[in-house]
C-alpha cells in the first residue's frame, strides 16, 4: 500500500509512506513449557519432539509436517525461541495451547512474545529490573 502526502493546493507531496502488511517470511516464538509435576527435564531434542507431538494431535500427520526450527533452548527453564513460516504461525500457537500431557505428564506451554522479527524478542520488558 502507498499513501501520498497531502500536498497544499497546487504543491506536490512532501512524502511518500509505504506500509508492507505481514511481509516477513517467518515469526517467532519465545514459549517455555511448565509440567505440573516439578523436577522434570528435557534436552533440546526431546523439546522438540514435544512441539512435533503437539502438532501431530491437534492438526495429524499434515500439521506434523509444519517446518518448526528450535533456535535457542535453555534445559533450566524449559524454554525456547522458535521459528516457524508465518503461515504456520496460528497452527503452531494453537497446537501448543492445546497440548495437555507429555508422555502421560500434565503440562502446558505458554507463549511469552511472537514476532515476526527476531531482533524483537532479545528483550523483554516485563523482566527489566531498574535500579
Amino acid at each position: 500500500m502507498v499513501e501520498r502526502g497531502a500536498g497544499r493546493g497546487s504543491q506536490p507531496a512532501a512524502f511518500d509512506r509505504i506500509v508492507f502488511k505481514n511481509a516477513s517470511e517467518h515469526h517467532y516464538m519465545r514459549v517455555c513449557v511448565e509440567f505440573q509435576e516439578g523436577g522434570i527435564r528435557l534436552n533440546a531434542a526431546h523439546f522438540k519432539q514435544l512441539v512435533i507431538s503437539a502438532l501431530k494431535e491437534l492438526h495429524g500427520e499434515v500439521g506434523a509436517a509444519l517446518p518448526v526450527d528450535v533456535l535457542t533452548y535453555e534445559e533450566k527453564t524449559l524454554s525456547a525461541i522458535l521459528r516457524v513460516p508465518s503461515s504456520g504461525l496460528v497452527k503452531l500457537w494453537s497446537a501448543l495451547t492445546l497440548l495437555g500431557s507429555y508422555q502421560n505428564r500434565k503440562c502446558a506451554f505458554r507463549v511469552i512474545q511472537t514476532s515476526p522479527f527476531l531482533l524483537a524478542l532479545s528483550g523483554n520488558s516485563r523482566e527489566l529490573l531498574l535500579d
